[in-house]
């Protein structure tokens, strides 16, 4: 079956939303977001397969897509949690055991500045890491490849400031080396708040040689040494403070060029054009070229980033979706007539609405397999939905059942209506089932998102009913 995949808005995660200046060293890491994040745990990969419809293109989030040489895919747990994906070539990691080791090490760290690594899979030669999924895009969309508004002044001050509190909690881990920092590193979670990716804390080598951008934009030491120090993080953290300067991605011996020629006004982003006073462009400035220094012990510490970029922190009181100009997770969405159904677990009326849709999801192609198929076969899908539209919900399920252990076709209108028909029957647990399955088969159908709701209102899990209700609207509303 096709279908078309759309990033949702909507995210489980838990944010860092309203903690700007001032904070505690160790705010949330630890204890502080136990709760929010739970502990780094080992998935097999049927769990992962599952989480990402058989790891379906649609749920590719990639900025290279398929064709890139590891791929990250949206997923979705059992317990409605949002997930990244990150599935390595065959290639990347020969040696299972320091994967594991590195993956472990990693999936220690714990903070609101981090995408936070929640686990990983290793069976046979497949490598999979699993991270919080931030739903607002990277650094370098918002930067380079806005459509509604460039990023504003404040909001790259914050990211700046975050970045280098990340990079401070890591560095205070342990963990000073992170490989490849650039714009597609940063992330921006549901509260529009950007968070560093933890997959670029992962060294797959024992002494540290990893550098896969273009070599223009490298620090000078890497050419020389072919190894990333913890100088060499700060270098590349300079030349995201350029990205957030000019808007653009321009490699360092140039822009060092125009800042010791004074001519800061070509390096700097003309969208920004009085945002911003001429003593902030200047500290940005010289904050760039010491971290760009040629010597990496002039560079300054993540320590000293964090104290230089405080004091420019403007507009410290607009929450960071509002600077960003998207949508908050907290905003109601208008219900449907599905939605508020499902909300008042009105079975009676999501039932009419099921019938209603037929099988128009299952986009015309099943009917014309099904004709093939075993006379018998299809006599149990065609007494199912008779019964179906009579309501004897029962007999529906023994019908739905003959037909789907048959197993010669799917059909994700077969599961969500026996997922309807165990809820008329107090059968919540398997009503989720099915409703999970349906969304296998279909990621982005709407109904299944409902159904999950429904079923995980009757089983009083509120908060992942409340999940999964707001993506079915999202998912319906992309759909209108």
């Amino acid at each position: 079956m096709g279908c078309h995949f759309s990033k949702l808005c909507s995210c489980c995660c838990a944010a860092g939303h309203g903690r700007l200046l001032h904070e505690p060293e160790n705010a949330g890491s630890g204890e502080a977001e136990s709760g929010a994040v739970p502990s780094f745990q080992i998935f097999t990969i049927d769990q992962l397969r599952t989480a990402t419809s058989g790891f379906a293109v649609e749920n590719i989030v990639s900025e290279h897509g398929e064709k890139a040489p590891n791929v990250v895919y949206k997923g979705k747990l059992d317990n409605q949690r949002h997930i990244a994906v990150k599935r390595f070539n065959r290639s990347a990691w020969p040696d299972a055991r320091q994967f594991m080791e590195e993956a472990k090490s990693v999936g220690q760290l714990r903070n609101h500045r981090l995408a936070n690594l929640l686990g990983c899979c290793s069976e046979g030669e497949e490598r999979l890491l699993v991270a919080e999924y931030m739903p607002n895009d990277t650094l370098a969309k918002h930067l380079f490849h806005w459509e509604t508004q460039p990023m504003r002044w404040a909001m790259r001050l914050r990211v700046a400031f975050y970045l280098a509190q990340a990079l401070e909690y890591c560095t205070s881990k342990g963990r000073d080396l992170y490989h490849d920092l650039n714009a597609y590193r940063v992330l921006f979670d549901e509260e529009g708040n950007p968070r560093l990716s933890c997959f670029g804390l992962m060294k797959n080598s024992r002494d540290g040689k990893s550098y896969s951008t273009n070599l223009a934009f490298t620090p000078p030491e890497y050419l020389r040494t072919g190894r990333v120090t913890p100088e060499s993080v700060i270098y590349s953290f300079g030349t995201l403070l350029l990205d957030l300067l000019s808007g653009k991605h321009i490699p360092p011996s140039h822009a060092l060029d125009l800042i010791r020629d004074r001519n800061i006004q070509m390096l700097t982003d003309s969208c920004l054009e009085g945002q911003f006073s001429n003593d902030d462009g200047t500290e940005l400035v010289r904050l760039a070229s010491r971290c760009l220094e040629y010597e990496p012990r002039e560079r300054p510490t993540p320590k000293v980033l964090v104290s230089a970029l405080i004091p420019l922190q403007r507009e410290t009181e607009v929450p960071s979706h509002i600077l960003m100009g998207i949508p908050h997770v907290g905003e109601a969405l208008p219900l449907t007539p599905l939605g508020e159904a499902c909300l008042r677990r009105d079975l009676t009326a999501m039932h009419e609405i099921l019938e209603k849709l037929g099988y128009k999801d299952d986009e015309g192609a099943a009917t014309e397999m099904w004709t093939n198929q075993m006379q018998e076969t299809l006599d149990s899908k065609k007494k199912g939905d008779v019964a179906f539209r009579h309501k004897d919900f029962t007999v529906a399920i023994e019908c739905y059942t003959q037909f789907i252990e048959v197993g010669t076709m799917v059909s994700p209108t077969v599961y969500a209506r026996r997922s309807l028909s165990y809820l008329m029957n107090n059968m919540a647990k398997e009503a989720l089932d099915d409703a999970v399955q349906a969304q296998v088969i279909s990621p982005v159908w709407h109904m299944a998102s409902y159904l999950q709701a429904a079923a995980l209102f009757a089983v009083e899990r509120e908060n992942e009913a409340q999940i999964a209700l707001r993506e079915g609207t999202v998912l319906e509303q992309k759909k209108a």
